[in-house]
């Protein structure tokens, strides 16, 4: 008999250093041209075996713990293509969060491929890379991406993702404003603003022997969103200020980024912002490889003590960590 273990991964970040908004689709969503880069900032999330309803336990504020969660949505889609009955049971996934909600960064993306990844290695499912990658595809537009990670050029929805020449190893200054920007506002005061990202704006090319020309660090929402935040331009100027070869709103927005290409001027340009009154997180960028080694699943025993008796819900005093668990499932 085999006995019951944990499988953790990491769930990397990513930033967009470019993103063009073509048009609008026969489905209701917006044709996308934009360049994907993965980054060392990562959540970490814990597959464990516990017998009962399905859950996600995490400790950070904001964080959804019912089905609106893509982890959730993951776990689901994946215990259905499989042909099990019923909703997902017998798992719990503890989720350490450590990518901000809401700046663009991918974070409930990449932890819904991250959740792929693990449930299918907890399972021990023989599920090939283009079955896992259209389940991906099926629960969000820039979750195939985080399969692989790495630099990558995505169309369409951004499901459709292409590897491109990684990026030279760079080091990244994040700068997280007091204020998230979702999804569905970014992409409204796009369409209802349009001309503002019809106006010229200079292309940055990222300087050394990177063969892509498709990134330019131009995002078309960046406009849009800047006009209802200004303090899109003040962080990127900061940026620009403290040195970047290169700075951008991330995605949708909030983060904005800077490129260096040297650690220290990283970090100096890093403290130096830190009294800005912005969050600021130093990170840097993954090539493919890099990415396989690090957000590949891996397994460890549950601990004894749990081996022999799982806990249950109604055993668990005081709750120090917020805990959903499903009754009843659906698929959005």
């Amino acid at each position: 008999m085999r006995l019951p273990t944990i499988v953790s991964i990491r769930a990397h970040a990513k930033i967009n250093l470019d993103l063009r908004v073509l048009g609008m689709r026969p489905d209701g969503f917006h044709e996308l041209r934009t360049v994907f880069q993965a980054l060392a900032l990562h959540d970490t999330i814990r597959c464990i075996p516990r017998e009962g309803p399905f859950a996600i336990e995490c400790s950070s504020a904001g964080v959804p713990l019912d089905e609106s969660n893509l982890i959730w949505r993951a776990a689901q889609t994946l215990w259905r293509s499989l042909r099990r009955s019923g909703p997902v049971r017998d798992i719990v996934v503890q989720l350490d969060k450590q990518i901000p909600l809401q700046a663009g960064l991918g974070g409930g993306s990449a932890d819904a491929a991250a959740t792929l990844m693990a449930l299918a290695h907890a399972w021990r499912l023989p599920v090939k890379p283009a079955q896992l990658t259209d389940i991906a595809a099926y629960i969000g537009s820039d979750v195939p991406f985080f399969l692989a990670g790495g630099t990558a050029l995505g169309l369409g929805r951004g499901e459709e993702v292409y590897p491109l020449a990684d990026l030279p190893r760079h080091w990244i200054v994040l700068l997280i404003p007091g204020f998230g920007v979702s999804t569905s506002e970014a992409y409204g005061w796009y369409d209802n603003e349009r001309e503002l990202s019809r106006a010229p704006r200079e292309p940055q090319h990222v300087p050394g022997p990177w063969p892509s020309r498709a990134a330019q660090m131009i995002n078309d929402l960046e406009a849009p969103i800047a006009a209802h935040h200004p303090e899109i331009d003040q962080m990127k100027a900061a940026l620009k200020r403290a040195g970047a070869v290169a700075a951008s709103m991330s995605g949708s927005g909030s983060a904005v980024f800077g490129l260096f290409q040297k650690r220290r001027e990283a970090v100096i340009a890093a403290e130096r912002l830190k009294g800005s009154g912005w969050r600021v997180i130093l990170t840097e960028s993954l090539g493919r490889g890099e990415y396989a080694r690090l957000a590949a699943p891996k397994r460890a025993k549950l601990p004894h003590a749990r081996r022999r008796r799982l806990p249950r819900r109604s055993d668990e005093g005081p709750a120090r960590r917020r805990v959903a668990a499903t009754r009843k499932s659906r698929l959005h």
